[in-house]
């Protein structure tokens, strides 16, 4: 079975993106050809989401936040969007076999509670692995 090209969308490719391209690279890579990006990169990989991929034994050791632009003209077997915002920003994709929305909460927002924002980059994580966990399932089924 040939890999299937998939893209991860949020606002700023900094957090969920990132942790959905590394989840889908590190587990799935023999299914799945991820690349992530932003409708508005941040310019940087949030560092708690790097942290969080280590607690699963993941490196995101040159991860990079990309714009949405730099992929909008090639092909993908699925586009994911995993915020609001960038399904608002992105809510058609050229050349995509399918699109689904994923709406995460974004880890990066809310109690600035050092016990606590550590834990919503954790849930965001594992909601991406889930969500993961059945795409690559679905994809493994699909003859295309």
């Amino acid at each position: 079975m040939a890999k299937k090209k998939v893209l991860f969308l949020c606002t700023g490719n900094a957090a969920r993106s990132q942790m959905a391209e590394a989840i889908a690279r590190a587990f799935y890579g023999d299914v799945i050809d991820p690349v992530s990006a932003g409708s508005r990169p941040a310019g940087f990989v949030h560092p708690l989401a790097v942290r969080a991929m280590a607690e699963l034994g993941v490196s995101m050791e040159g991860a990079t936040s990309k714009g949405a632009e730099e992929f909008r003209n090639e092909p993908f077997d699925v586009v994911v969007t995993v915020c609001d915002s960038a399904a608002r920003d992105c809510p058609t994709w050229p050349g995509a076999k399918r699109l689904e929305h994923w709406p995460i909460e974004d880890p990066s927002w809310g109690p600035d509670d050092p016990a606590t924002r550590f834990g919503r980059f954790e849930e965001a994580r594992d909601e991406l692995r889930r969500r993961i966990d059945d795409l690559a399932a679905s994809l493994r089924e699909s003859p295309t």
